[in-house]
């Protein structure tokens, strides 16, 4: 009798042990979801040559608490048309600047914009433009600028600063892809 009172005494300490451990990971999983990285997916293939249709990615929620966004920064923000939706862009104007795109290449208050091409597959159709960026704005293109649905197209055609929600800074899925945005 003693031995079943221990072995059931044994068995709630267990149970109670496991329940702290789960919780204290659910604590921690909270924490840093809600406050240091955001977990992205990657719905389309606007971001092709960057990220592909599918992947996952974590962005960095501190990366913009003391600096403003770079151009060229990969940012996951609020859709300015439907906030329930984020996004994924990468950062080409910056507030107060022109931004005009001429025969596919993009121009910033009238200086052509050297552009890296190792993340932009095909170049660039059309014209678009002059916009204006407000102050505490940006204007997004994804890199697969043919085929992306982007500040270009929008109602509302600025990012507020108060929409970014972090720097995309690492895919970790597909596991075979795993490595850092730039």
């Amino acid at each position: 009798m003693l031995k079943e009172i221990m072995t059931d005494v044994n068995l709630r300490r267990e149970i109670w042990e496991y329940a702290r451990i789960v919780l204290v990971v659910t604590a921690v999983m909270l924490v840093v979801n809600n406050f240091l990285l955001i977990n992205a997916y990657i719905p389309s293939e606007s971001m092709v040559n960057t990220v592909q249709k599918g992947d996952r990615i974590f962005g960095n929620r501190l990366a913009y608490r003391k600096e403003k966004p770079k151009r060229f920064d990969v940012i996951i923000f609020r859709f300015p048309d439907d906030e329930k939706q984020l996004f994924i862009k990468r950062v080409i104007g910056l507030p107060g600047e022109t931004v005009n795109i001429v025969d596919g290449k993009v121009y910033i208050d009238g200086s052509s914009v050297p552009l890296d091409d190792s993340f932009i597959p095909e170049v660039m159709r059309g014209s678009f433009g002059p916009y204006t960026v407000p102050e505490g704005s940006y204007f997004v293109l994804g890199d697969n600028r043919n085929y992306s649905e982007d500040s270009r197209f929008w109602k509302n055609t600025f990012v507020a600063e108060d929409k970014i929600l972090g720097k995309a800074v690492l895919r970790y899925f597909p596991f075979t892809k795993i490595g850092w945005i730039r």
